[in-house]
Formats: structure tokens, C-alpha cells, sequence
């Protein structure tokens, strides 16, 4: 795994948004940031599940979330403006961006892929997160310090049978990543990176392989450190980079592609 040892205040006062943050991945990593003192911005389409997720931090007396319901599925540009709009009104400014939403789709051949599953996988997995970034820069170079994290996959360095728009849609969000982080250097104090979690134990592995024993994946807890270093400010001069969170080393020794 990832080593790093993230200190107790190492995200105070810091405002991160987090993208399908009422399950999996997206749920373990917005408690962590409010763990670590961040204010979280709880995005996802299932209200109930993003008020678990709230209550949660409250419970732990951890700084307060907010909630914004939101089914990227079916959102139109003027949805993005509109969210960018509420957060600068209500916080100022966004000090990170974790994209962690994203859909599985099919796992078939190209030749058998169906248009519309297509077009549904690359619109959440892509296009959602760069309408999204685009609005959001504003909000992200007001910060002192600013972070965006997308959410890669092994399937988005080396195409693998069967994964279809999934993959496909990895290699841009790759190239996504690329394109803004090369942009913003120089310009502005944003850094943007993306981190595959690897395997890990959460339904959309399930649904991928469903004969594989869960309790041989590690937990979403279990890849944190990564996150954590991806949100925090140590990672300040980290850009363009693709981290791997299942991946062994530390941040210094950690080998980026």
C-alpha cells in the first residue's frame, strides 16, 4: 500500500468537494477528509445515502458538511454553473476536488457494446468531470493551496478485453488530467492528479467479478493514505502525476507514470 501518515489537522479548514460521496470509495473518502478536519461538500444522486454519510460526521463531531443532491447521469451545463455559483456563495472558494463518481457499464466486446450504455458510461466518467473542473477552477484558484483528483484504473494505462467504454473513458480521464495539469502549471496554484485505487472491496468490483471473495480486496479504508496525501498540502509541487493507492512506497518513493 501507499505509506503515509497523515498528521491529525493535515486538511483544517480546508473546503473538499467529493464526487459519489454516498457509497464505496467516495463515502470512506469524504469521512476521512472530515476526519482530518476538512469541511466536505457531499455530492451524489441518492439524497438518503449522502444524509448517512452526514449524520455520520456529525456524530463524530467533525467539521460540518454540506449536501448537494445531484444525478450527474442527466445534469446539463447549466446544472455545473449552477453548483459552482452556490459554493462560491457559500464558501468562497474550493480547496479540493475529488471525482470519484463514475459507472461500470458493460463488460463486453466493442463489437457487441450497446450506443446508448456507451454514451451514458463516457458522459458520467468524462464529461461530467471536465464540465464540472471547468466550473470549478474559478472556486479552486481562489485557494491558497488547491487539489483535483480523478479517479483512474489499471483498465485506463493498458486496454484489457471486455471493459469497454469503462476503460476507454479511464485513458481520457488520464489524458483529462493531463491537459489541465499542464495547463495550470505556471498559471495558477492548482495541481491536478489522478489516483487508481486498485482493487478494492466495493460493489462495482462485485458487479465486475462477481466470483471473486470480497475479503481478498483490501477495504477502502485500507487506501486512504494516498487520498489523503493527494487533499493535503505536502503534496503542493505534485502534478500531472498518476498515483497508484495500492501500489507499495512512499510519497518519496512512490513510482509515478
Amino acid at each position: 500500500m501507499f505509506e503515509y501518515n497523515a498528521p491529525d489537522n493535515l486538511l483544517k479548514d480546508k473546503i473538499i468537494l467529493v464526487t459519489g460521496a454516498g457509497s464505496g470509495i467516495g463515502r470512506t473518502a469524504a469521512l476521512t477528509f472530515a476526519k482530518y478536519g476538512a469541511t466536505v461538500i457531499l455530492l451524489g444522486r441518492t439524497t438518503s445515502k449522502l444524509e448517512e454519510v452526514y449524520d455520520e460526521i456529525e456524530e463524530n463531531g467533525w467539521p460540518q458538511a454540506a449536501i448537494y443532491p445531484m444525478n450527474l447521469a442527466g445534469a446539463t451545463e447549466q446544472d455545473y454553473t449552477n453548483l459552482a455559483n452556490t459554493l462560491d456563495d457559500e464558501f468562497g472558494r474550493l480547496d479540493g476536488l475529488l471525482h470519484n463518481a463514475g459507472l461500470l457499464g458493460e463488460l463486453k466486446a466493442i463489437a457487441q457494446y450497446d450506443l446508448d450504455k456507451w454514451n451514458e458510461v463516457m458522459h458520467v466518467n468524462v464529461t461530467a468531470p471536465f464540465l464540472m473542473s471547468r466550473e470549478l477552477l474559478p472556486l479552486l484558484r481562489k485557494a491558497d493551496s488547491s487539489s483535483i483528483a480523478f479517479t483512474s484504473s489499471s483498465v485506463g494505462h493498458k486496454g484489457r478485453a471486455h471493459w469497454g467504454a469503462y476503460s476507454i473513458s479511464k485513458f481520457a480521464t488520464e489524458g483529462l488530467m493531463q491537459v489541465m495539469a499542464d495547463e495550470e502549471d505556471g498559471l495558477s496554484q492548482v495541481r491536478v492528479n489522478t489516483i487508481n485505487p486498485g482493487g478494492t472491496r466495493t460493489s462495482m468490483r462485485a458487479s465486475a467479478f462477481p466470483g471473486e471473495d470480497p475479503m481478498s480486496r483490501p477495504t477502502p479504508e485500507d487506501i486512504m493514505p494516498a487520498y489523503l496525501y493527494l487533499m493535503g498540502d505536502e503534496s503542493q509541487s505534485v502534478n500531472g502525476q498518476t498515483f497508484h493507492a495500492q501500489q507499495p512506497g512512499s510519497p518519496e518513493t512512490h513510482n509515478i507514470v
